[in-house]
């Protein structure tokens, strides 16, 4: 079940900006609203991803370091790490 749409986003654009919009919208059989929420929602997941920190202390730096070094011996972990990230799928 798709959730409830109950947030109004409202925008003020040129008419080139809305034209442009309209047409890519049109060609991915979209409506105007669902290409501009996907696109926005797509940048902004990039942004806070690209923005995701963690501290570690270096004993635990070194240790991750050691981790992430060592060879893949599992199918499983191959086959994990094979797969596109949730955020890299386009939703259809």
């Amino acid at each position: 079940m798709a959730p409830t749409r109950d947030a109004v986003i409202n925008l003020r654009a040129d008419g080139r900006r809305r034209a442009l919009i309209d047409r890519a919208a049109t060609l991915v059989g979209k409506s105007r609203t669902e290409f501009v929420l996907e696109a926005a929602s797509e940048k902004a997941q990039q942004v806070l991803l690209d923005r995701t920190t963690f501290a570690l202390d270096a004993a635990t730096l070194a240790r991750l370091a050691e981790i992430l070094g060592a060879p893949l011996h599992t199918r499983a972990v191959k086959r994990l790490l094979a797969r596109r990230a949730p955020w890299e799928r386009r939703s259809r």
